[in-house]
């Protein structure tokens, strides 16, 4: 089968995150029809996670390409640029403060991010509930989805912006990730200025972070007067079983976190203790170093899906950037094929060359050593 023009082929994304609905956003503003999959129900079936900061070489050029950067600034919270490098005592040993208009990496929150994005689509453009199964079809296509409610879609190609799990990753490549040792244990605080003014003093307007080398913490303002905070520690993946407790045992959870950080300050140790609700466990997955696949003509990938790194500050930037360069490319193509062939050309050396950069990164967030603020080694 001959690869069609991008005007006239059927273009499916999987996967509903700020990289495949970037790619939705551009790919409508230059005319050329999209269809975005995912598996939730709605846009609030889940939570959607913390604050991340788009930085202005990337992930704020893929807005300026979707027309929403000024809508991105109007939302975006400047004063999170702050960061603190504290001492387990809780001795603030760096403190950065952004400067009066400073916008290179202004922190927004995921899910007004989402939404931002999500408003600007055409009616109808995501098909929530649609969880994808399997891929089928020749390689030179058209393919056919197959989602686990049982329902089908032809399309001339697949664009997985799934994540790191991603169902459409195994039609090219092989890889896997796989955990990296290290693990995050979520917890969440509300109403900080009233409820928890000790923490809210510690973490100031945007992200503070403390580490012994062996365990670590870092915490970071979200809108709303709300924290979250990220107990870093080098553990077995089943941990929390291993342990002889639950996930739901917060208490029991909590007393052993205790007795782990039972060196720290007090202070630091509220960050640990006082949390609101249960703890979420995210034990930090990468994929194997470089990931690369054969061309397929009518199937790629962005984002975590093509390029799961350690959480140090790059990966939503990395999939707006994969994404806005994407659509643009099938934008000026004469056929799918050429345009998925000019994007992997830029993107795979680029998450090559960015993976093997942050390959162990995941070490580096238990170091008690002075990172440079001014680079992108932090959450």
């Amino acid at each position: 089968m001959s690869s069609p023009a991008p005007a006239r082929a059927g273009i499916s994304i999987i996967g509903a995150g700020p990289g495949g609905l970037t790619c939705a956003r551009i790919l409508q503003q230059r005319g050329i029809a999209v269809t975005v999959h995912d598996r939730d129900e709605g846009p609030d079936a889940r939570d959607q996670g913390g604050t991340l900061d788009l930085h202005a070489d990337n992930g704020q050029v893929a807005l300026r390409e979707a027309g929403l950067l000024d809508e991105f600034l109007e939302l975006a919270r400047a004063e999170g640029q702050e960061m603190r490098l504290m001492e387990p005592t809780g001795r603030i040993a760096f403190h950065k403060v952004p400067q009066d208009g400073e916008l290179l990496k202004p922190e927004i929150d995921r899910g007004r991010l989402r939404s931002l994005l999500l408003d600007s689509l055409q009616p109808g453009t995501v098909r929530w509930g649609r969880a994808l199964d399997t891929i089928s079809g020749p390689a030179d296509g058209p393919r056919r989805l197959h989602f686990a409610d049982g329902t089908t879609v032809e399309t001339d190609l697949v664009i997985g912006a799934d994540g790191a799990f991603s169902r459409v990753r195994p039609a090219v490549s092989p890889a896997v990730p796989a955990y990296t040792g290290v693990s995050f244990l979520e917890a969440w605080f509300s109403d900080v200025e009233n409820r928890h003014p000790e923490i809210a003093e510690l973490v100031g307007q945007g992200s503070a972070a403390a580490a012994d080398g062996d365990r670590g913490l870092f915490a970071q303002r979200n809108s709303g007067d709300h924290i979250r905070v990220y107990i870093i520690r080098r553990v077995p993946v089943d941990w929390i079983s291993a342990s002889a407790l639950t996930p739901d045992d917060t208490d029991g959870i909590r007393a052993a976190l205790l007795h782990e950080y039972a060196h720290w300050s007090p202070r630091m140790r509220r960050m640990i203790a006082d949390n609101e609700g249960r703890y979420v466990d995210r034990p930090l997955f990468a994929l194997p170093v470089p990931h690369t696949w054969e061309h397929n003509p009518t199937v790629t990938l962005l984002g975590d899906a093509a390029h799961l790194m350690p959480p140090l500050g790059v990966g939503v930037n990395l999939a707006m950037l994969d994404a806005c360069e994407l659509a643009l490319a099938l934008a000026n193509a004469a056929t799918v094929d050429d345009a998925v062939r000019t994007y992997e050309k830029t993107m795979l050396p680029r998450s090559v060359e960015t993976a093997t950069i942050l390959e162990h990164g995941a070490e580096h967030l238990l170091s008690a050593d002075l990172p440079d603020f001014d680079d992108d080694s932090r959450p």
